[in-house]
């Protein structure tokens, strides 16, 4: 199965969490902060109003609380529109 955003939707794969100690204590998944990169999976065509700036292969950066996070085959994704990103990484 493959998703195919709609519209000036994105799907983006965020980048993995960073694995942090603090004085050798690790700390778990939930108090991980969400990151806030990922690479663009896929893009819907835009609308009248707004061309795809973004394009898939892209890494960007977004907000802390973008998107919808789905889940396709134990994969996570986050689904956004493209106003949600904030820059696109060179």
């Amino acid at each position: 199965m493959t998703i195919k955003p709609l519209a000036d939707r994105v799907l983006v794969k965020p980048a993995p969490a960073e694995e942090k100690t603090i004085g050798g204590i690790i700390i778990p998944d939930t108090a991980k902060e969400k990151p806030l990169q990922g690479e663009v999976i896929a893009t819907g065509n835009g609308t009248k109003d707004e061309e795809m700036v973004v394009k898939t292969g892209d890494t960007v950066l977004y907000g802390k609380y973008s998107g919808q996070e789905v889940e396709l085959e134990g994969v996570k994704y986050l689904i956004m529109r493209q106003s949600d990103i904030l820059a696109v990484l060179a």
